[in-house]
């Protein structure tokens, strides 16, 4: 499997600190784009009376904020949003953990004045809606929490985004400890499969850790065992790559669309430019049906935006199934008009109604606008409550601890599909 010495512990919980550029204001038109927080003040008459001599950024966001989420404002620094000045006419950005001097002036995004309130008690939730959150934990130990994602549920949240993961875990997924749960990585809104989050500031520290370092250290050797952290999802793709399997090294890049209403993210030829990252994924084939389809495994080997959907939109000509950002054209050319003979029975259509307005069974094939066909089925990591009992060995070695193996079943309307096109 994978051996690391103990000293490796440190260099997965060290802190990339943001690097911040400097730009000045020429127009007063800009206040109106930024909230703008009180000035601190580390003596007790700040807006708390236990403010300390000195605090960071975040914490004081977070106090004069209280109504945020706190998921929220973590995306925020992590976006690179929140600015800081000193004077009046410079402001930079800031990081979470940057220590504020007297005086200055936090300015937040003028949006977050229009954030519905973060929900904290069990209380804000029906009985349904609990239950419906706690049949969605797969795993939990004292280090680590793992659900099955749903589709049509954001991870984070955000404008116009009323419930979201990350909340309603904090409000219904504690089990009695005193911390939420932290979200360690991101799946798209669409995609449904395995989370990951830690419940301790250690160990969502450490994962967290994990998961970039598995970015930012990946190459092109594949092989599995040496991986410290493995993901196995499961795709559906309209047509058949032309090798049943391979690896895709491609950099990605965003683009501004719409005017810069929007953005996207496509294939990056120069892999040399500033914006570009680095992304890879292996790719097997697992079998074609004669509809037109084809079941792909993909295992990212870094954790982009977008990554498998545009890899295998862009790279392998291939776009997944429901994907209409990436692969509207070959939606439109494909159609579905091939599976109306399909059985389509009230028993397999009939729509179950889950709580926050998702729905699962309907979008297989089957159907004339099916949903993303992505899921993550399978993560293995490491066994990180054990790792934490015994870091302090002075021979540690991840290798020691064993791996957690984490599995989740599709969502209804890609069994659907899945049985579709096997039949």
């Amino acid at each position: 499997m994978f051996a690391v010495a103990a000293e490796s512990i440190v260099v997965l919980l060290r802190v990339r600190v943001l690097s911040t550029r400097h730009f000045s204001i020429t127009n007063n038109n800009n206040n109106n784009k930024w909230h703008t927080l009180p000035p601190f003040s580390p003596t007790p008459t700040s807006l708390s009376p236990s403010a300390s001599a000195s605090t960071t950024a975040l914490k004081w966001v977070l106090r004069c904020c209280p109504h945020l989420p706190k998921p929220l404002v973590h995306k925020l620094f992590r976006l690179r949003q929140v600015r800081r000045s000193s004077s009046p006419t410079i402001i930079k950005r800031v990081a979470a953990k940057d220590t504020l001097n007297s005086g200055d002036t936090i300015f937040l995004p003028l949006s977050v004045k229009h954030i519905p309130t973060e929900v904290k008690r069990h209380s804000d939730l029906t009985p349904q809606q609990i239950q419906f959150v706690r049949s969605l934990v797969l795993y939990k130990d004292p280090a680590v929490l793992v659900l099955n994602k749903p589709p049509g549920m954001p991870v984070q949240g955000g404008i116009n985004i009323k419930r979201s993961l990350d909340v309603l875990a904090a409000a219904c997924l504690n089990f009695e400890y005193p911390d939420s749960p932290r979200l360690v990585h991101r799946l798209d809104r669409d995609c449904s499969g395995i989370l990951v989050m830690g419940r301790t500031q250690i160990s969502a520290t450490i994962l967290h850790s994990i998961f970039r370092e598995k970015t930012s250290t990946a190459s092109d050797d594949i092989d599995a065992e040496n991986r410290i952290l493995q993901r196995r999802y499961i795709a559906l793709v309209i047509g058949c790559p032309r090798r049943p399997r391979g690896l895709i090294t491609a950099s990605l890049g965003k683009v501004v669309v719409d005017n810069g209403k929007s953005d996207r993210i496509t294939i990056v030829d120069n892999s040399t430019l500033l914006s570009s990252q680095h992304a890879i994924t292996e790719y097997h084939v697992i079998g074609s049906s004669s509809h037109g389809y084809t079941w792909l495994e993909l295992y990212p080997l870094t954790g982009r935006k977008h990554q498998l959907r545009v890899h295998c939109a862009e790279v392998l000509g291939t776009p997944i199934v429901g994907d209409y950002k990436y692969g509207w054209q070959a939606h439109r050319k494909f159609g579905h008009d091939n599976l109306s003979d399909v059985d389509s029975s009230e028993e397999l259509c009939k729509e179950e109604m889950l709580p926050f307005g998702l729905t699962l069974n309907k979008g297989s094939i089957s159907e004339r606008c099916p949903r993303l066909h992505l899921h993550c089925k399978q993560i293995v990591l490491p066994n990180i409550y054990r790792a934490l009992q015994d870091v302090q060995s002075p021979h540690y070695d991840l290798n020691q601890v064993g791996n957690l193996a984490l599995t989740a079943p599709l969502p209804p309307y890609m069994q659907r599909s899945w049985d579709i096109t096997n039949s």
